[in-house]
């Protein structure tokens, strides 16, 4: 049996970091500094929490989140292993501060701490979009929005949960503030210098301002990415399904768009071509279908856009908005060299505001930035200025914290309602919207058309693929309708799917 005893777990029960994020962070810079190595074996959480002297449930919640980001794997029968991951590895993103406060940098000395190889059991194991009432991609009619009562769009907030008071006290700060002679490119400085402080607390993201470019949001990064990095008859990745949104952007950039497969964790790398100049990638909830990309694909992913010379596209669109563990941390905190985060507040607060950011190598931002002024492209300053007021001030945090718990009631009438209905859903741990897998097209038309002749607005999967559909289903969206709307819109696609026989 191995022991590593020059490898402490150490517990701060003061700080200002909770105690199961300094054990997850732990175990993270151990494995990426290769002193656990696939195949390790470590304690059960009652184990270590008594080596510990802490909760059981306080270790069995650093490990569900290690699980959830694919540090970790279980092995039914014998215990909690350190995944295969390859090799060579890559540093340990730095623990984010959860935006619900779950994590943050760690204060105070008055912990416990133990060798972890006291509690270690084991040893090495050798070894365009449609618009509403258009037909959409493959012939899929789209709801109608005249008809429909009840629009399940995804990927649109819940406006009405903004409290007012905020949204008046940010832009009276915004008009406190007189415009400047000549706009940044890049972004206001203090907001892009705020920005970085969010990304550290809510997505284990640590940059610099030099890295942040403040854009109109996803689409308008991307496209700004594609001006500059690609040419025409250039080959870039989408995921299939996908974003078609993005699809459109890097086709209006004279781009080849090449469908890569993903499956239920996300993209698939060892399919991935050779020759893609960029590839565009939803890694912590996979639009549509909801896979979390864990952490050996992610290194996998990042070896192979160092080794051909590609650009990866991380668009984060609501990573906030996770049900079952915290907020996974970005994958561009893995190798932001390799990686270009895009990140927006659409999700968050509403598409009406416009405001996003993108972080690169300084390089990169700085060349964004200069073909923003050739461009004229810029983001209007008040409107800077309002989500800047929201951050400084934590409100912005707040609000997250709040419409987390929102959604999750939704999500939760979703679930209750369709969950035993006989058909999977998917990525219903996270975001505004799962995905309703059924066995095949015809079966999706006839849900789409009864759905819609009762009042309810669904979009079929179909849409988002390019090629030929691989799973059949509907996409919805819970986030832009009441709580009582989705309940009312669960129980009638409930009954669609199962339609109740008359009594005799």
């Amino acid at each position: 049996m191995t022991t590593f005893a020059d490898l402490p777990l150490h517990v701060s029960r003061g700080g200002a970091e909770p105690m199961a994020a300094q054990i997850a962070r732990q175990i993270r810079d151990a494995v990426s500094a290769g002193v656990l190595g696939g195949g390790e074996r470590l304690p059960s959480s009652r184990e270590l929490a008594r080596t510990l002297g802490i909760s059981r449930t306080v270790v069995t919640t650093a490990y569900t989140q290690l699980f959830a980001e694919g540090w970790l794997e279980g092995r039914h029968g014998s215990g909690t292993y350190i995944a295969n991951l390859p090799a060579p590895h890559l540093p340990a993103p730095p623990s984010p501060t959860g935006v619900d406060g779950t994590l943050a940098p760690i204060e105070g000395a008055n912990g416990t701490s133990a060798p972890l190889g006291s509690a270690l059991m084991g040893h090495r194991r050798q070894s365009g979009v449609p618009q509403l009432g258009e037909t959409g991609q493959n012939g899929a009619t789209e709801p109608n929005g005249a008809t429909g009562q009840i629009e399940l769009r995804p990927g649109i907030p819940w406006a009405k949960g903004i409290d007012p008071a905020m949204w008046r006290r940010a832009f009276r700060q915004a008009g406190n503030q007189m415009p400047s002679a000549w706009p940044d490119p890049a972004g206001l400085p203090e907001f892009r210098a705020e920005v970085t402080g969010y990304l550290r607390r809510a997505r284990a993201l640590v940059a610099i301002p030099e890295q942040v470019l403040i854009t109109r949001g996803v689409a308008s990064g991307l496209a700004l990415l594609a001006a500059a990095v690609v040419r025409p008859g250039d080959h870039v990745g989408l995921e299939e399904p996908g974003y078609t949104s993005a699809k459109q952007v890097l086709t209006r950039a004279g781009a080849i768009v090449i469908p890569c497969q993903v499956d239920a964790h996300g993209i698939v790398v060892d399919e991935l071509p050779s020759d893609l100049k960029l590839l565009y990638t939803t890694p912590a909830h996979q639009y549509p279908l909801g896979g979390r990309l864990p952490v050996g694909r992610r290194q996998a992913l990042i070896a192979w856009a160092r080794e051909t010379g590609a650009v990866v596209v991380e668009d984060d669109y609501d990573s906030e908005f996770r049900y079952d563990v915290a907020p996974l941390p970005s994958m561009s905190a893995m190798d932001p060299e390799a990686v270009v985060y895009l990140g927006t507040t659409s999700k968050i607060l509403t598409p009406a505001l416009g405001v996003g950011w993108l972080v690169a190598s300084p390089a990169l931002v700085s060349r964004l930035a200069e073909l923003r002024r050739e461009l004229g492209d810029r983001v209007p300053e008040p409107v800077q200025h309002a989500v800047l007021a929201m951050l400084r001030n934590g409100d912005l945090e707040r609000h997250v914290r709040k419409m987390r718990l929102e959604y999750a009631r939704r999500r939760e009438a979703v679930v209750a309602a369709l969950g035993d209905t006989g058909f999977r859903l998917l990525g219903d741990t996270a975001g505004l919207h799962v995905a309703l897998e059924l066995r095949d097209a015809d079966l999706t038309a006839r849900v789409v058309r009864e759905a819609g002749r009762r009042g309810i607005g669904i979009w079929p999967l179909s849409r988002y693929f390019a090629g030929p559909v691989r799973t059949h289903g509907v996409v919805i969206g819970y986030g832009s309708i009441s709580l009582a709307q989705v309940r009312q819109a669960a129980e009638i696609l409930r009954d669609v799917l199962q339609p109740r026989k008359p009594h005799r």
